[in-house]
Parts: C-alpha cells; structure tokens; sequence
C-alpha cells in the first residue's frame, strides 16, 4: 500500500498544478480584460471563483459548508480563517461571494502563470520586511475605501510545525478591521491539512468541512481593543476545530 501511495501521490500533485494552470490559460483573455481597471475587479473575482471550483471538484475536494451567518451583499467583510494547505485560498473563494482581495506571501507570484494574475490582484506581503507590512496595511486601506472585503490568513502563513492545530494570530487583520468599522467573519476548515497538506506524501480526495461562525463585530472598538478581538477570533476558531460541529 505505502509502495502504491509513492506512485500516485506525485501524480495526483502533479494533477494538481495543472488544474491550476490549465483553467487560467484558457480564460486567459477573459482574465486578462478583468485586471484592466481596479473597478473591473468584482469581474476578475467572479472569474476566480469559477477557476476555484474547477481546482476544486477536479481533486475529488467536495465542499460541506455550515454557516451561521449570511453575508450581505455590497457589505465589507475581514474574512478570517486557519491556515494549513494551498487549498485553502481556493476553498475561500468557494465559500464566499462577496469579492475580497487576499493578503498572501509573495512568493506565490514566483508560480508560472498563476503568479501573473496573483500578484496583479491580491496584497503581497513580505513577512521578513517590515516596510512590507506597512505597504500591505495601505493597500489593504484603499481596497476597504472601494468597498471590497478583505481576506488575511492572520497565523501569518502556515506553521512549520505540521503538528500544531492552530497558530497564534497576528494583529495585522484585527488593526485593520478596528480601523474601518468592518466586521470580523471567521471560518474554520477542518480537513485541507488532510486532503492537500505541505508533506508531499500526503493527502487525496474526501469531503472539505468548513463553519463560517457568526461574525464578530468592531463597531466602537478602538485599536487598543486589537488584542482582545485577536484572542477572540482564535478562540472561535480552535473551539471548532477541538469540538467540530460538523
């Protein structure tokens, strides 16, 4: 059986990057109008979200949602989650309709093709420059200022430690919501880890459990308020993942 999995499971990566690349090249031209204009981006995430559920369904991923809120539509939202898997973005923007822009780690922009559009559409962050933050935390003002939503993974990138549950959270999200009046909504993804994890050998089809938890709202808060709204959202989160309500 091990024999067996060290086949199939680079094929099944392989698999992977190439339901990443492959929807992108043929859309391309579709893609390519959508990042013309900054208020044609509702556009390109409409499109992005189509690319997402190719990805998805096409790895055998099969998405369950439970949700506890509704989001509104033409609302800003800071959209929050766990961080384990490259599944995780696409598993995003299955979720939610309301266009956001995601926060990420630059070196995604180095991925062929994808890192085209990526770096083009969504906050880049150099964890290591703290010049970076701060750019990021401008970029993400203007986007908020458009009426857009925000996605930040606030673990701050996946934990090195495979074995942890759930890292501890940076302030970056919760200053940013405070700053903007705009509420917290969390969500917990329980098997991303599972199904298409860092360790190579690992993962293959299955369900995607995910709750998207009531949301946490900033109205009156201050920044000072940050650390307790941060503490607050972990608790959510680790709480579903110990006691899974789905």
């Amino acid at each position: 059986m091990k024999v067996l999995r060290y086949i199939l499971t680079p094929l099944y990566r392989i698999w992977f990057y190439i339901l990443l690349g492959l929807p992108i090249v043929v859309m391309f031209p579709l893609l390519l109008i959508s990042i013309l204009k900054k208020s044609w981006y509702p556009m390109f995430f409409k499109i992005a979200r189509v690319w997402a559920t190719i990805i998805l369904f096409g790895m055998g991923f099969f998405p369950i949602i439970k949700r506890d809120t509704k989001f509104e539509k033409g609302k800003s939202y800071m959209f929050v989650s766990n961080h384990t898997s490259m599944t995780d973005i696409m598993l995003m923007l299955y979720v939610v309709r309301n266009p956001f822009v995601f926060v990420g780690k630059k070196e995604l922009a180095k991925i062929p093709v994808f890192g085209f559009f990526y770096k083009r559409t969504c906050i880049l962050v150099d964890r290591k420059d703290s010049k970076s933050r701060l750019e990021v935390f401008k970029q993400a003002q203007n986007r908020l200022k458009q009426g857009l939503s925000v996605c930040i993974f606030p673990e701050g990138g996946v934990p090195e430690d495979l074995s942890l549950i759930l890292d501890e959270f940076k302030d970056g999200a919760f200053r940013l919501a405070i700053e903007h009046q705009i509420p917290i909504a969390p969500m917990t993804f329980h098997d991303n880890k599972k199904r298409f994890s860092y360790t190579f050998f690992t993962g293959g089809p299955g369900k995607m459990r995910v709750k998207v938890h009531e949301l946490i709202p900033t109205k009156g808060f201050v920044l000072e308020n940050r650390r307790e709204l941060r503490t607050k959202t972990h608790a959510v989160i680790r709480n579903e993942l110990d006691n899974p309500t789905i």
